[in-house]
This record gives C-alpha cells, structure tokens and sequence, in this order.
C-alpha cells in the first residue's frame, strides 16, 4: 500500500495550497503540500522532507487531523493530513517550488470550488472538523 501526507498550514483563517505541475493524471490540479512516505520514514520524517524538497523550507508538526483511503491504478492507498507549520508564508520569502507552479492562501470556502484532487477532497470534511471550522 503506498502512504501520503497532506500538510495542513491553516493561518488566519487560510489554508495554504499548491498547484501541481501540468503532467501525469493529477497535474495542473490543486492540493494540499505533501507527498509519499518513502521506506523507514515515519510521518514526521516523510512531512519535513517533502516540505524541504518541494518548497525549500523547514516545518513544524503538530497533530494528526484527518485519514483516508483511497484507488489508485488500482492500488489502495492511503493518506494522512497533519496540520504543519513552514518556516515561511511563500509570501515575505518566495518558496523555491520543485514540485508546483503556483501556491495560494484561500479561505477553506474556496476549496469545493477550485479543480482540486479528490484524494484531499475526500478527507476535507475530517480536516475542517478537526480544525473547528464550520461547514458553509
């Protein structure tokens, strides 16, 4: 079974995502930073090593927010959302992105509305549940 992270950095009542370079079946997609748990990493590991690789910073990591699972090329796998801190918003200091084209701080409302991949999209009720954000 394969095993992802999706990192949750939710400040001022905004969720950071990312957009996915435009190639392979989820490209040019909305999601949530993160990425597969490669072998003898543990969650934490896994989190500070994509957000390195993928944006050119350190995070923090706090608690565990939401689980899901979901097929893919007729595989099971699974995903697991933390809720993170990066060192920085990409804003004051630019991410270096390796992996995505653009990042976006958007209000959780905002989700639903954008072509986001529906692995995140399929744990996003248990994130906003464990956050406290109300439903709208």
């Amino acid at each position: 079974m394969s095993r992802s992270v999706a990192c949750i950095d939710y400040r001022n009542g905004k969720i950071l995502i990312a957009k996915r370079i435009a190639h392979g079946e989820m490209g040019d997609r909305w999601e949530f930073p993160g990425g597969k748990i490669e072998k003898g990493e543990d969650f934490t590991a896994a989190i500070k090593r994509e957000m390195q690789e993928e944006f050119g910073c350190g995070s923090k990591v706090f608690e565990r927010l939401a689980e899901g699972s979901f097929e893919h090329k007729g595989k099971t796998c699974s995903v697991v959302a933390f809720r993170v801190q990066l060192e920085n918003d990409g804003i004051t200091i630019p991410f270096k992105l390796t992996e995505h084209t653009q990042t976006a701080w958007v209000e959780p409302s905002e989700i639903n509305r954008l072509a986001f991949v529906d692995s995140d999209l399929n744990i996003f009720s248990q994130i906003k549940k464990s956050l406290g954000i109300a439903e709208k």
